[in-house]
């Protein structure tokens, strides 16, 4: 195999890339286990700079244990208190309690930063312009 890499500026060299890395994945020979490393960290950064990667929401999350676990809206409103609260959490109309994010750790085994909304940002302050005495 020679040793170019393709720098990927578009979708269709994201495909060449691809299929570059599927044709080297299974080499034994160390110039080809390279190429696939750094191929693929090329198609990281492609994927990164035009797809970021953003937290799934808190309703995301929970819609996505729900799935996980089989279970409906109605047998969630013993997690989260009732049918209305349910609904409104997970349209993100409303924010968990406490007791609630205690309740879906335990249920689901989820660590508790995953269910704790993001930090807000202190706003910046703002230069006081003083007068001249």
């Amino acid at each position: 195999m020679d040793a170019t890499l393709i720098l990927i500026d578009n979708d269709g060299e994201l495909v060449r890339a691809r299929a570059l890395v599927d044709r080297l994945w299974n080499s034994n020979d160390a110039r080809d286990i390279a190429r696939v490393e750094a191929q693929a960290r090329l198609i990281a950064a492609y994927e990164e700079r035009n797809w970021p990667h953003r937290a799934p929401s808190i309703a995301e999350l929970i819609r996505h244990l729900m799935d996980e676990h089989g279970l409906t809206r109605a047998e969630m409103a013993s997690i989260l208190g009732t049918p209305s609260r349910v609904s409104e959490v997970l349209r993100g109309k409303k924010g968990l309690s406490i007791a609630m994010i205690q309740r879906l750790r335990a249920r689901f085994r989820v660590p508790v930063d995953l269910l704790l909304p993001p930090a807000k940002k202190a706003p910046a302050r703002r230069a006081v312009k003083r007068a001249a005495a």
